[in-house]
């Protein structure tokens, strides 16, 4: 994305490239572009709007705890703004991605320090934050510590004291329980239900 007289502008090699990687036609990118520009006009997403974004999409006392995980699955840069072809990128991998992308991309909402693992802590405080998500499919639900204790023995398969990106993703897509399900709830904050 290129700049002019400080306003976002989205060159035609941007267009082209978001075109291939959002399967949209360019028409399509440019419109979501201009409606993009119309809400936030610097072309970046600040936190604030995001939460707002996020309430549409979640309970209210849901989407506060989770807002600032699925940031940054968007933020790529860790830049603590979301830019339009960030928001694409994503767009894109969780409606039409192969699932080790989605997995790769929802693995940085566990991941809270970014480092590229998740440990145990993490683990437990990314629980508490979707304990009200998780409970309202199930009531009976286990305690979150158990919960978190067991996911995390579940995805840390060499037992090292930090999940990685690949355990992730072979949890996720194993028939690990928890893993399946943590991940499938976080997907559901992306999907709308046609209900």
């Amino acid at each position: 994305m290129g700049s002019k007289n400080g306003k976002p502008v989205l060159r035609e090699e941007d267009i082209a490239a978001l075109s291939k990687s959002s399967g949209l036609d360019e028409a399509q990118v440019k419109e979501s572009f201009n409606a993009f520009i119309a809400e936030h006009p610097t072309g970046k997403m600040k936190p604030k709007d995001f939460r707002e974004m996020m309430s549409k999409a979640l309970p209210k006392k849901d989407a506060s705890k989770m807002e600032k995980h699925v940031f940054r699955i968007y933020d790529a840069n860790n830049d603590g703004y979301i830019d339009f072809s960030e928001f694409m990128m994503i767009f894109f991998i969780m409606s039409e991605g192969a699932p080790e992308e989605v997995l790769t991309k929802i693995f940085r909402v566990f991941d809270v320090n970014s480092d590229g693992s998740i440990t145990q802590k993490e683990m437990t405080k990314l629980i508490k934050d979707m304990y009200g998500l998780l409970q309202s499919e199930d009531p009976n639900l286990a305690a979150k510590d158990l919960i978190a204790k067991s996911a995390f023995a579940e995805m840390d398969k060499d037992q090292d004291g930090k999940v990685t990106t690949d355990e992730f993703i072979a949890a996720c897509m194993g028939q690990e329980d928890l893993s399946k399900m943590l991940a499938l709830k976080v997907i559901d904050i992306f999907v709308e239900d046609d209900a």
